[in-house]
């Protein structure tokens, strides 16, 4: 196998956001590699997000990538509130001039990224972790990785890091220089994929002062639910009858309403928090996806994010080799921070309605079902719900 000595751009991590950005910026005549620690089975397996918008979507069919998604994936056009014994459903394309969403599981969103750069797309290789990136600020930065138990060099114009929050690419950027932004909350979710069909064509939002629960899905035929549970929460001490039956409890809303059962499949705890580090440049590192913010799932923000991100990042790398133009590569950390805080918030706002923390009061409680009763009441209060979850078009 040859490798490169040189590419325009580097690209460490093979997730959602790596991959479209090596889609996007080779079919706009931008050469890049992509670098990935983990092998191709494990990248494929991570079980993460399961909720696009309308602007992922749109980017995503703009790659030539969304074949698969528009066969199998499960448009959604709202979700329903659950809070206080009733159930209120919020209606998508009547509050934001038809914008939607799609059930597609990240996991399938790499498999086909993969797929496709593996048959026609730029370098990408797999158990090839990046050891180093040195001269940041140069014109010429150096990439250090090892693949097939050899020291490589890969010299580059860019290098963007699309590998995470414990990434390499972070740690090229000297202390000082960037500022994160960071929330922990008091609470975690129990996540269980489980093979039984979903219940409910839409997904559940729950508020409960039992804790929160979602039922949601990866396909007709498996259900994606999650539970609040205390941080530290032991998987193992969630067998499958206790999950059903406190999901039947807080997705009930004291109505008699029940689950299909079925064999549970895979079961993991996920810590909640947010996290946002600006700028998300620094000389020739770009930070893009869960290197530079991570948001709690609860708002179905963070695939969506990274895929603005690269978006926007795609569009200005393509206009600076086509036009030597780097107004867009200038303004890329702002451009995508306006975005991040927005999403920042409606995360917030979702984590802190419909989750109840333990020191919660009673009076804590009625203003989150004040709140929900708002949502249910207000077209203005349900058009913003709307417009958040689904996505505002992206403006680059």
């Amino acid at each position: 196998m040859t490798h490169p000595r040189h590419t325009q751009v580097a690209i460490v991590g093979a997730g959602p956001s790596g991959l479209l950005l090596a889609r996007l910026l080779h079919r706009a005549g931008v050469d890049c590699v992509v670098l990935e620690s983990r092998d191709r089975a494990y990248v494929e397996q991570r079980q993460r997000a399961g909720i696009l918008e309308q602007s992922t979507v749109d980017t995503l069919r703009e790659a030539g990538a969304a074949d698969r998604l528009d066969r199998e994936g499960i448009p959604h056009d709202g979700i329903e509130l659950r809070f206080d014994g009733r159930r209120h459903r919020i209606d998508f394309p009547s509050l934001t001039g038809g914008r939607r969403v799609w059930v597609y599981a990240q996991t399938e969103v790499v498999k086909d990224l993969v797929a496709l750069q593996l048959e026609d797309g730029p370098p990408l290789y797999f158990d090839a972790p990046v050891h180093a990136v040195e001269g940041a600020d140069t014109h010429r930065p150096v990439v250090r990785y090892g693949h097939q138990g050899e020291e490589r060099l890969l010299d580059c114009d860019y290098v963007i890091g699309c590998d995470g929050y414990h990434g390499v690419v972070r740690r090229a950027v000297p202390a000082g220089v960037m500022r994160v932004h960071e929330r922990t909350y008091p609470y975690s979710w129990l996540g269980i994929l489980a093979d039984a069909p979903p219940v409910y064509d839409e997904l559940i939002y729950a508020h409960s002062e039992r804790g929160f629960a979602l039922a949601s899905m990866r396909s007709p035929q498996v259900s994606r639910l999650y539970l609040q549970v205390p941080n530290g929460e032991d998987p193992a001490a969630w067998p499958e009858r206790k999950i059903w039956d406190e999901l039947d409890l807080r997705l009930g809303a004291d109505t008699g309403w029940r689950l299909t059962r079925g064999p549970v499949t895979a079961k993991s705890v996920l810590p909640m928090r947010s996290s946002v580090t600006e700028p998300m440049r620094w000389g020739r590192v770009l930070l893009a996806g869960d290197a530079a913010h991570i948001v709690p799932p609860t708002g179905a923000k963070g695939l969506n994010l990274a895929a603005s991100d690269v978006t926007v990042l795609a569009a200005a790398l393509a206009a600076r080799y086509a036009d030597a133009d780097t107004a867009l590569l200038d303004s890329y950390s702002d451009t995508c921070l306006r975005r991040v805080w927005r999403a920042e918030q409606f995360s917030y706002f979702m984590t802190s309605t419909l989750h109840t923390p333990t020191e919660h009061s009673s009076f804590d409680t009625r203003l989150q079902v004040a709140q929900l009763e708002r949502i249910a009441r207000s077209h203005h209060a349900a058009a913003e719900l709307a417009e958040n979850y689904t996505g505002a078009a992206l403006q680059p």
